[in-house]
């Protein structure tokens, strides 16, 4: 579904990255910024900018960086039945998106920047963990993921990072299905995670329900705001 709406971003390069830039209106901390890892369509798809924006506005600089070096998918080659998908994600593998962010975070730092939070959607999701594994974020907050190796990430998870972690996940997903989210509950809740874990589910909702869903049903409406209002950096 696309979503209404006039991105009030810009895009520019972060250092010789493409990426789309949310900055709030008023004062904002100059040593903080929010990075947004998208879905695989990319810092394109307006429904990602709009979403960035909001982050914008509750107070932090928000990068979207290009993960996909501009190959990112147009919104409707994964309905055409003929698209290799396999072939498009090989070429967009841990290692070189891994390397992509570097490029970010090593520009931002260059301009003072000394704090991230990071928030992944989708195909997002897996980078976000992987700055978590190297503790280069101070807080993390994954959306429908995918890609993640269960339970091998979450296991991971518990010994390595010191980033607080937000899962929001949904009733309806092949890409992180119930029993993966029991995984998570049984590796990092009640307490097992001391710098803290939690688990939104969202009844009666899909995979992508936060990017793609209709707003105009109630189920996408709450989850876009539960995500503003859990932005912390």
């Amino acid at each position: 579904v696309h979503h209404e709406g006039t991105p009030e971003g810009q895009f520019t390069k972060v250092g010789i990255v493409e990426s789309y830039v949310g900055t709030p209106s008023g004062d904002c901390p100059k040593d903080k910024v929010v990075l947004f890892f998208s879905d695989v369509f990319g810092i394109k798809r307006q429904n990602n900018l709009l979403l960035a924006d909001d982050y914008a506005r509750k107070g932090f600089k928000v990068v979207l960086p290009d993960l996909f070096e501009g190959d990112a998918l147009p919104e409707d080659v994964l309905n055409t039945g003929t698209f290799n998908f396999p072939s498009w994600l090989g070429k967009h593998g841990a290692e070189r998106v891994a390397g992509i962010i570097r490029t970010v975070q090593d520009a931002l730092k260059a301009e003072s920047v000394t704090k991230f939070a990071a928030a992944g959607f989708c195909f997002g999701a897996r980078p976000v963990f992987g700055l978590a594994f190297t503790n280069e974020v101070a807080a993390v907050a994954v959306t429908h993921p995918s890609l993640l190796q269960i339970p091998i990430d979450l296991e991971k998870y518990v010994p390595q990072s010191k980033a607080p972690l937000l899962m929001n996940l949904c009733e309806t997903d092949s890409q992180y299905p119930p029993e993966a989210q029991a995984k998570a509950d049984e590796i990092l809740g009640s307490g097992k995670f001391a710098p803290g874990y939690t688990r939104t589910y969202w009844d009666g909702c899909t995979h992508g329900i936060a990017v793609r869903g209709d707003m105009v049903r109630p189920c996408a409406s709450d989850v876009h705001s539960h995500l503003l209002t859990s932005c912390e950096c």
